[in-house]
């Protein structure tokens, strides 16, 4: 074949049953290959096209190489077949590049491509996987409606002016990691795992996605970035729903794996999936923004067996990583799920900030109720660390634990309040009343000859009760001074020496009880 031409070059309809090499030639007109067939290998490899390249609706059988080409003016691939592997690797597309509607068979791969205007992908289909890898798109990256069967890998792309990405599919991965977006981008994919490690946004971004667990660890943005779930199929503009393909009929839910070493001042999450996300790690965690419904993990439902007890859980809201804490334990309850695969331990230290973190983003977005599971987290946490919580502090949290749930469990508060109530009318009615009531005296003495008359009038001792002590009159009288001692409250019942101490013990105790059953339920109810 020619290595260049100086005029147009055409091969409409063109069939070549040989390999073709057009390796470092130099097309200085229009060069037209539409509708061509590429029954062997089709070599362009750091090939100069001046003028127009037009491969509309051509057919590559086997390989196309078209490695360190140059592109000086627009390249049209639309409708064409790639049926083997296409390589652009390091080509240059100085003017628009179209590759609409074009089918790759087999893998294609632009690493380190770069796109100087446009890039057209418009319902472009790719069987295997595409690589665009370390590529530069200057200008728009047209994906709309774009369908990867496999994976699409755009690490360390440079994204420039890309107002849009998507709505694409992909079946399996997007990775974005290490991916630059210099300008405002809004992203819709709907794929099962979306990658962005270490992805750096310069501006605002939205990322709209369904199916998808992502991994955002150490992914840097400094402007207002948001993370929505779409319940919805995307819709393109002229208003057909994009097919969904292979992942149409799973559910949609978008699960976020891992914010480690985020800053998340700017951050939106709005319907996102946090049951197992990783936050440990990540910065300004109590400015995130959690908009809609956004799920965290639950505790183990049901009773439970531990060292032949039953142990019973109530129900709150809780991090994935309490879960993987929980697990590794030595006497664990079954239901804690375990750590995932290359995920480094942590433990109590770590969590109660990340607890104290999301409890005031919680607070900040005026929901007191949610707010208060994650600060039971924080509480639980710290009764668990043996490192930064010296031992008082842990006796006196496991004592608040076990009597209100750290003020959050009325009912136990309750439990508790009913129990101390029922010992005191116990021991009232076996030691704090009197056999009976004391009777006053009066005594005087009449001076001789007449006088004044003095009288003094006395009670006598209340006598420890004898015979029948569990009477009904005996509960009344004990559950009226019980009742009075939880308002702080005298009855004016004459008691025993046993029974001034049992009463001066229930006015203590109970009233304390009380309050921490009403700070409960005010906690769950405040707004």
């Amino acid at each position: 074949m020619p290595r260049g031409s100086a005029g147009d070059v055409g091969f409409w309809s063109a069939t070549f049953e040989r390999p073709t090499g057009f390796d470092s030639a130099t097309f200085k007109g229009d060069t037209r290959f539409a509708l061509a067939t590429f029954k062997a290998v089709a070599r362009f490899e750091s090939t100069t096209f001046e003028r127009p390249a037009v491969f509309t609706s051509a057919t590559f059988n086997d390989g196309a190489v078209f490695d360190w080409a140059t592109f000086e003016h627009v390249a049209l691939f639309e409708s064409a077949t790639f049926q083997d592997d296409a390589g652009f690797q390091w080509s240059t597309f100085k003017e628009i590049a179209l590759f609409e509607s074009t089918a790759f068979q087999g893998p294609a791969v632009f690493t380190s491509a770069t796109f100087q205007d446009g890039a057209g992908f418009k319902s472009a289909t790719f069987q295997r996987d595409a690589w665009f890898g370390s590529s530069t798109f200057q200008n728009d990256a047209v994906f709309e409606a774009a369908a990867f069967e496999r994976n699409a890998w755009l690490e360390s792309a440079t994204f420039e002016r890309a107002l849009r990405l998507g709505p694409l599919v992909c079946a399996e991965q997007v990775r974005l990691s290490g991916a630059v977006f210099g300008g405002p981008v809004i992203l819709s994919i709907a794929a099962r795992h979306l990658e962005c490690r270490r992805t750096r946004w310069s501006s605002t971004a939205e990322v709209h996605l369904r199916y998808a667990t992502v991994d955002f660890a150490h992914a840097v943005f400094e402007y207002p970035l948001t993370i929505a779930a779409e319940p919805d199929p995307f819709v393109l503009a002229d208003g057909q729903q994009v097919a969904e393909g292979p992942l149409s009929g799973a559910p949609a839910a978008v699960r976020m794996a891992s914010l480690r070493g985020v800053d998340a001042a700017h951050l939106v999450l709005a319907d996102v999936d946090l049951s197992g996300c990783l936050f440990t790690g990540t910065v300004h965690l109590d400015q995130v923004r959690l908009e809609g419904t956004c799920s965290f993990a639950t505790v183990p439902s049901g009773t439970r067996w531990r060292a032949g007890h039953p142990v019973r859980f109530t129900e709150r809201r809780t991090l994935g990583e309490e879960h993987h804490w929980r697990a590794r334990q030595p006497a664990a309850v079954p239901g804690w799920n375990a750590t995932a695969s290359g995920v480094g331990p942590v433990g109590p230290a770590q969590l109660a900030p990340v607890y104290r973190a999301l409890r005031k983003a919680f607070e900040d977005g005026k929901n007191e109720p949610g707010a208060a599971d994650f600060y039971y987290g924080e509480m639980e946490m710290r009764r668990h660390d043996r490192t930064g919580t010296s031992r008082a502090e842990r006796g006196l949290l496991h004592s608040y634990w076990m009597l209100s749930g750290y003020g959050l469990r009325a009912s136990r508060a309750v439990g508790w309040l009913a129990a101390a109530m029922l010992a005191t009318i116990v021991l009232l009615m076996g030691f704090g009343l009197p056999n009976s009531d004391p009777k006053q005296e009066a005594t005087g003495t009449v001076p001789a000859g007449g006088g004044k008359v003095t009288f003094e009038i006395g009670k006598d001792d209340a006598h420890n009760p004898t015979g029948n002590r569990f009477t009904g009159e005996r509960f009344e009288k004990a559950l009226n001074v019980t009742l009075n001692s939880v308002v702080f409250r005298s009855a004016d019942q004459d008691l025993t020496t046993a029974g001034t101490y049992i009463e001066m013990t229930s006015r203590l105790t109970e009233p304390v009880l009380l309050g921490l059953a009403v700070l409960a339920v005010r906690n769950r109810v405040k707004r």
